[in-house]
């Protein structure tokens, strides 16, 4: 029995090992508490967020130790990168989508995007209805959306007279990023400087790269695959 309980304990500490390793350096795991990137991801998606995209300084790691804001490895985000930051002094974590880069000059103006001077181009893709995870009967405006660079991703749009649709010139400093969500008329992000403001490159997390599985309410009424109510089309999609 001795020799079992020695065993058992030894598998344990070795599952904790590379568990431990594996979210520190790998890829750690998140879900998603609320639309503001709608639809790109939905609410209860559950995402892995790769750690070694960007390098590794003390808010990449668990519990944020004290080892040192400069990053090892360090990596810049791409523009349309969708990743997951800390506010420290807010205590909890983000997820938005990458919009302006450092230097970059930043502006919405009757709720189209202009960067640098020029309207990011969208193509409408159709009307959404459907109930928010909050119990809301919801209309949005569906558009492919293409960045500089040439990503492209969908947005929502409730509305282009929306209270963040016309903003103030904003120009990105050195070393910090401009975040949006995708469901553009639903996100508190980099929009509004009272709150979230610029993104200084230390507190960037990591990227989102997949979602693993999904904790999705099939009742929403997008055009999700659910069979028998599983919301397997949320499933192992890679994070565009």
């Amino acid at each position: 029995m001795a020799h079992e309980a020695k065993a058992f304990i030894k598998d344990i500490l070795g599952i904790i090992f590379f568990y431990v390793i594996f979210t520190t350096v790998g890829w750690a795991s998140f879900h998603i508490p609320s639309g503001s990137m709608e639809p790109t991801l939905e609410v209860g998606d559950r995402i892995f967020v790769a750690k070694f995209a960007y390098g590794y300084n003390q808010y990449s790691l668990p519990f944020d130790p004290p080892v040192g804001e400069e990053r090892l490895f360090e990596s810049a985000p791409d523009r349309g990168d969708v990743v997951v930051f800390t506010l420290p002094y807010r205590d909890t974590d983000y997820i938005k989508r990458v919009i302006g880069l450092p230097g970059d000059r930043i502006q919405m103006k009757e709720g189209r995007l202009y960067i640098n001077g020029v309207q990011v181009p969208r193509s409408p893709v159709g009307e959404v209805d459907y109930t928010s995870y909050n119990g809301f009967e919801t209309r949005v405006k569906e558009y492919d959306e293409t960045l500089p660079g040439g990503t492209v991703h969908r947005i929502y749009e409730r509305t282009d007279r929306g209270r963040l649709d016309n903003t103030p010139l904003y120009v990105v400093p050195a070393d910090h990023y401009f975040m949006m969500g995708d469901n553009r008329d639903a996100s508190a992000d980099s929009r509004e400087m009272d709150e979230m403001g610029f993104v200084h490159k230390k507190y960037i997390v990591g990227r989102a790269d997949i979602t693993t599985f999904s904790l999705y309410d099939c009742d929403q009424g997008k055009d999700v695959f659910c069979p028998v109510g599983i919301p397997l089309g949320r499933f192992f999609n890679s994070i565009n």
